[in-house]
């Protein structure tokens, strides 16, 4: 296995998170569960923002649960691409090879192959201001193919988008990034996008992450709070 969580509990402002979990290197996992639930304090706490009272976060065997964020071998993308109005495209995505922006020839060339795998080829002069929501859908994903890390966050990052436009994005994100061998970890309120790009699920219910299952079949045979959860 390659991400452990063993014991993991946290606290915050009252609500309390629990899990014991595995997932598989090189996975697609789909996390899924009621508004509230827990399912990004589970992205959080992977990610090192939120430090848990007890138990351990592993990769690879690696104990990574007091690392700094930027230590750990996680990349994320979240729900409003946290792209900078200020900055170039291009600026954007070089943000995550180095944040001073002090890029060598070969980086600045990674950066132009990143925009060109997710069509935004020749626009990286251009400001986020002046995209449509799916380019700068876009624009994120590149940010996150360079930073090329094996373990990928993803917070709804296609939920403001047009059913048509989000199928879209998550094929386009599950064929980039499970090109790179990536453990992919989506938190999503649709069904729909589990069953598109997850081979298995985590539900997430009443603070706990369950450890994750095969996709098809906890839907088919959801238990009773993912059943009230989808009506």
């Amino acid at each position: 296995m390659a991400l452990t969580i063993e014991g993991l509990r946290l606290r915050q402002e009252g609500f309390g998170f629990a899990a014991d979990l595995e997932v598989t290197e090189g996975a697609r996992v789909a996390v899924i569960g009621p508004s509230g639930a827990g399912k990004s304090t589970l992205l959080a706490a992977i990610a090192g923002f939120l430090a848990p009272e007890s138990g351990r976060i592993l990769w690879q065997g690696r104990d990574i649960t007091h690392a700094p964020p930027g230590a750990r071998p996680v990349a994320i993308l979240f729900q409003d691409n946290n792209l900078f109005p200020h900055l170039s495209v291009a600026q954007n995505v070089g943000l995550g090879i180095r944040p001073d922006l002090k890029l060598s020839a070969a980086q600045r060339a990674q950066v132009e192959d990143a925009l060109e795998r997710v069509g935004l080829a020749g626009m990286g002069a251009r400001r986020p201001g002046t995209l449509s929501g799916g380019q700068q859908s876009r624009a994120a994903l590149a940010r996150v193919l360079v930073q090329d890390r094996p373990v990928v966050l993803l917070d709804e990052p296609f939920s403001a988008l047009g059913p048509a436009l989000r199928n879209e994005m998550l094929d386009l994100m599950a064929t980039l990034l499970g090109g790179t061998g990536a453990t992919l970890l989506l938190v999503s309120h649709d069904p729909a996008d589990a069953r598109r790009i997850a081979e298995q699920t985590i539900l997430v219910a009443e603070g706990v992450a369950h450890p994750p299952r095969e996709t098809g079949a906890l839907f088919d045979d959801p238990p009773e709070v993912l059943r009230d959860y989808l009506g």
